[in-house]
């Protein structure tokens, strides 16, 4: 059963059941009747069922069942099979064939071998009389022509194989995005396969025939770099590769990779190659081109930051303990809104995000307001203000105390037609008190005034009351909720 799964497996990879008569089948069933002076020649193949004939001379059915089937013997038997007189042979005396229409006496058979050996059918002659078959070599002339069967059958196969996997292949072409073409550099002309509409436009048809259509698609800021490329491929021999814009008739302006070498083994004139759709690769590309500039713009600004931080820090610190303490602490600082841009885009960040991390490090800090996107540079100078502020409070201020608390609070008016829309108040409460100035403006108090005036265009005011310190700031910035 599993040789005949297989035998008929590769019956089928012939396509030739139920495809009808072929006169080039046709030609050899009439030469093998004329030469052996048979009236009946077959192309029979054999299924589970039923035996079809490719073609039949000298018979006018199209199919027998299997089981009353001459040829199914040879197929089983591989072998050929001559049968002399069917009326003095068992097997064949009482098969309706020879009882009956077409009265068949004289049969001889031989197999139709596939490629893998397997017997599809058979050619075979056949007679109203009983005969004997002459010799050898009279089968051997037979075997020929089953030969000859087989190789117009191998063509029909491999044909049908080569279709398939063309058909394959442009659908894989489809589905993955590219296209295929062959540009003949002698009369200019293309031919095209693939996912062209896709990549070239829907009238690819006709608008990509000639190379003057396919460069009148090419982007106009492009197409002399594309022209030089392909004449310079086409002087020397050598392969062919470009990126380039086209004009999209569907889709705009759309980035594409084309790559081509000279088909030396059949014609060294033609150039074969790839076109497919890099606009996302290309949109990547410079994204990530736009964001190292920033990034670099942006450590440049950081490392500016620190170097003021260090050298303003220097003169106001009173030892070194004292200057690793503040140092320290404004680095605090900077990482805060460095960890709030990272968990973004490195653009903006969250005013809700910077606020939990200074309440992580100061816990008793107690804030409300709208979480809004702030630009890199007015969050580190908030981030800058919060640490110099609380930094007072734990020194000074309401921190200093175990029942001390900060309230921090903001508000934007999208309405306010005053240039000032954002104002943020910083409460203290619960500690110890200061209820005039210091005498001198520390360094911390000009980071503030600097992070704010200068940095933020804003303004600062400090209010020292019985309860506690009291500042409020106000920003003449329009700030997008997030």
């Amino acid at each position: 059963m599993q040789r005949e799964a297989w035998r008929l497996e590769t019956l089928r990879e012939y396509r030739l059941l139920g495809s009808g008569r072929e006169a080039a089948f046709d030609r050899v069933t009439k030469l093998v009747a004329d030469l052996f002076d048979a009236p009946i020649s077959l192309v029979t193949l054999v299924e589970d069922n039923r035996q079809w004939f490719k073609s039949a001379h000298g018979l006018d059915i199209e199919e027998t069942s299997r089981d009353i089937s001459f040829c199914q013997h040879v197929v089983t038997g591989d072998a050929p099979l001559i049968v002399t007189d069917a009326r003095a042979d068992a097997r064949f005396r009482d098969n309706i064939m020879v009882t009956g229409e077409p009265f068949i006496r004289f049969y001889a058979g031989v197999p139709l071998r596939a490629y893998n050996g397997a017997v599809l059918g058979t050619l075979c002659i056949i007679d109203h009389r009983e005969r004997a078959f002459p010799d050898a070599r009279e089968l051997e002339r037979l075997e020929d022509f089953a030969a000859i069967i087989m190789a117009e059958a191998e063509l029909r196969r491999i044909v049908v194989e080569r279709n398939e996997a063309r058909r394959t292949l442009e659908r894989a072409l489809d589905y993955s995005g590219i296209a295929t073409w062959r540009y003949d550099s002698r009369t200019g002309l293309a031919a095209w396969r693939g996912a062209v509409a896709d990549l070239w436009g829907a009238d690819w048809e006709s608008a990509l025939r000639t190379r003057d259509g396919i460069f009148e698609r090419i982007h106009p800021d492009d197409r002399a770099r594309a022209q030089v490329a392909i004449d310079e491929a086409v002087a020397g021999g050598t392969p062919y590769a470009i990126e380039h814009r086209i004009v999209h008739p569907e889709r705009g302006v759309r980035w594409l990779g084309v790559r081509g070498d000279w088909d030396v083994h059949d014609d060294d004139a033609v150039l074969t190659g790839i076109s497919i759709d890099i606009t996302e690769q290309k949109s990547r590309q410079e994204n990530a081109n736009l964001l190292m500039r920033e990034l670099h713009h942006r450590m440049r600004n950081l490392f500016a930051t620190v170097s003021a931080i260090i050298s303003l820090t220097r003169h106001a610190a009173r030892d070194v303990d004292d200057y690793v303490e503040r140092i320290s602490s404004r680095l605090d600082a900077l990482n805060r809104a460095q960890n709030v841009l990272l968990s973004a885009n490195f653009m903006t960040g969250s005013m809700h995000a910077l606020m939990r991390e200074v309440e992580a490090s100061f816990p008793r800090i107690r804030w409300s307001g709208p979480d809004l996107l702030l630009p890199e540079n007015a969050l580190v100078a908030m981030a800058l203000l919060f640490n110099e502020l609380a930094t007072n409070a734990v020194k000074h201020g309401a921190l200093t105390g175990a029942k001390g608390q900060v309230d921090v609070a903001w508000t934007q008016d999208p309405e306010a037609s005053e240039p000032r829309l954002f104002r943020l108040t910083w409460t203290e409460s619960g500690g110890a008190t200061v209820v005039v100035a210091p005498d001198r403006t520390s360094f911390g108090t000009l980071l503030m005034e600097r992070s704010v005036r200068n940095n933020l265009g804003g303004t600062i005011e400090r209010h020292w009351k019985p309860d506690g310190l009291i500042v409020e700031i106000a920003l003449p910035a329009r700030w997008r909720e997030a």
